[in-house]
């Protein structure tokens, strides 16, 4: 299994949306990188939802339900499937993960603008401790 973090402004696909929602197509990703990013998601794997924004906070997490297709809205794009797991007990802002030194290597930090971005297996350990869950 592998670990992802995926950015979304609230006003466009919010957390509630995707509570709402309970599985949805994850869109509207055009940077090489980050599509990159999302063909090397399998199912299975887990990604952390963060507001982007204003808000820059991981709120919950999502799990991949259907690997990598192509959006036949976008040519340029493509799609992968994500079910609500879970709310994060406490939202874990940008400032606290910036402000942690275990999180210097994280593209979160490092790319800001990446909307799609690998979270090595520590790492997800620690935010999932900052956010009040169980490992």
């Amino acid at each position: 299994m592998a670990y992802w973090l995926v950015k979304s402004e609230p006003g466009t696909w919010s957390w509630d949306d995707q509570m709402r929602a309970g599985r949805t197509h994850w869109d509207g990703v055009r940077n090489a990188q980050a599509l990159g990013n999302m063909r090397r998601m399998a199912l299975g794997d887990e990604a952390f939802f963060y507001h982007s924004g204003k808000e820059r906070r991981i709120v919950g997490i999502v799990r991949i339900v259907r690997a990598f297709y192509d959006d036949p809205n976008d040519p340029k794009s493509g799609l992968v499937d994500v079910a609500t797991v879970t709310a994060l007990k406490r939202p874990v802002t940008l400032a606290e993960i910036k402000a942690d030194p275990a999180f210097a290597d994280l593209a979160l930090v490092r790319q800001p603008r990446l909307s799609v971005m690998p979270v090595s297996p520590a790492q997800w350990q620690r935010l999932l401790a900052m956010g009040g869950m169980e490992g």
